[in-house]
């Protein structure tokens, strides 16, 4: 008989090591749930840079309830999220480096909703839809002078590419809403991510509606989408549930009633923004133990599975620090996790505690449904990347990897 288990160590024995399983029954589930915890009315942008697995995105798209709406900064995004059926109305376009190539693009393809990050910016987005014969509905992202609460990390406050700074917003007003091409249809503030407790959450969401009541005296233009950012919170490569927010509507509410009396009436209408809480738990990563060797005392378990295959952010500190749980039974003891990669940087956790493993044996880490292959280093060292299979009611959807190929051109890129 065919072994049609989808439990992840049955499927890394079918398509081998390493391997990245996606749960979209579990996605859904946080889909729903991030919903239940807003106010009623609220839009949620999915953020593709956590995973712009299609089929994950699909998965956030389609099916019963409300559906996510699309956060890309990339044409390749763009290209996912069309290929899972977003229509460009339901795209929202962020950063802060977007090039006269990809906003071109963009807009052939459909989308009319910008996050502009500064002046130049907005003026940039102008002057491509000016050459399509549209108008682009621009949120203007803020960088606000003072946060709300303290975050795990910061995106707001000190000097930064992304967003106007808010104390420059009145001095800039006259020429932010008369840039041709462009409406100003909204705020775009997002000021942390991964908040530590529904405490931090609350007092940081709060206080941008404050802000976003503001900036909207500033600019002298009613606004028609207010973007609240994000920061909902799911363990990373560690076990554990997704956050709960139980206080989070009626505090929302209580706070727009004060600043937008009349949110209830869609002006404006209202959005959140998530990548982790809606991925991250849907997936778990499978490696197998090539080696394990001890040097001048310490152990170190070598995996098939290194910052090529996830965690690769983590270099830089402070963003996606990695110190991950192997989700296994039995006798434990402390080693220093590693991959398979010719660099020191190669490091998983540092003399942590794991079970007692050999070489050939499986393991399973937990919530790395976000910031995994496309937040690696999948090109370093030229290994291939991880297998990708995504599940859904005990049956496979899809297996598939991203292939690492040098493409010939010709001819001359232009303008970008």
């Amino acid at each position: 008989m065919t072994d049609r288990s989808t439990e992840p160590t049955d499927l890394a024995r079918r398509y081998g090591t390493p391997l990245y399983v996606y749960d979209l029954d579990r996605a859904r589930a946080a889909r729903r749930d991030l919903f239940g915890w807003l106010p009623e009315g609220f839009e949620v942008f999915y953020a593709f840079k956590a995973n712009p697995h299609v089929d994950l995105v699909r998965a956030l798209r389609d099916g019963d309830g409300p559906a996510c709406k699309a956060e890309i900064s990339s044409t390749g995004e763009l290209a996912a999220a069309l290929e899972a059926g977003y229509a460009g109305s339901d795209i929202l376009y962020t950063g802060p480096g977007k090039t006269p190539g990809e906003l071109r693009e963009a807009i052939a393809s459909g989308v009319r909703t910008f996050s502009a990050e500064s002046l130049t910016d907005l003026e940039h987005i102008g002057e491509a839809a000016v050459r399509h014969g549209v108008v682009a509905d621009c949120l203007l992202r803020v960088n606000s002078a003072k946060a709300g609460a303290t975050t795990s990390i910061r995106m707001t406050g000190t000097p930064t590419q992304f967003g106007i700074d808010s104390e420059t917003i009145a001095g800039l007003a006259r020429e932010l809403r008369e840039v041709p091409g462009t409406s100003i249809a909204g705020l775009h503030l997002f000021s942390q991510s991964n908040a530590r407790d529904e405490a931090a959450l609350i007092g940081e969401l709060t206080h941008t509606i404050e802000v976003a009541a503001t900036v909207e005296q500033e600019l002298g233009v009613p606004l028609r989408l207010l973007d609240i950012g994000g920061g909902f919170s799911v363990p990373y490569a560690q076990a554990g549930e997704r956050a709960r927010y139980p206080k989070l509507r009626t505090e929302l509410e209580a706070a727009l009633d004060v600043h937008f009396p009349r949110w209830r009436e869609g002006a404006p209408r209202l959005a959140v923004e998530s990548g982790r809480y809606l991925a991250g738990d849907s997936g778990t990563l499978v490696a197998r133990v090539s080696n394990v060797k001890v040097s001048r005392g310490k152990k170190f378990v070598i995996l098939d599975a290194g910052i090529n295959t996830f965690g690769g952010m983590s270099g830089l500190g402070r963003l996606l620090p990695v110190s991950v749980h192997i989700d296994a039974d039995g006798e434990r003891e402390r080693a220093s996790l590693v991959g398979p990669l010719c660099t020191p940087g190669d490091v998983l956790g540092r003399q942590i505690e794991v079970p007692v493993l050999s070489p050939g044996d499986l393991v399973r880490i937990p919530n790395t449904g976000a910031y995994g292959p496309t937040s690696s280093l999948l090109m370093f060292l030229g290994r291939p990347a991880p297998t990708e299979v995504a599940v859904q009611g005990g049956e496979v959807v899809s297996v598939s990897r991203i292939e690492h190929v040098r493409t010939p051109l010709t001819g001359e890129r232009g303008d970008g």
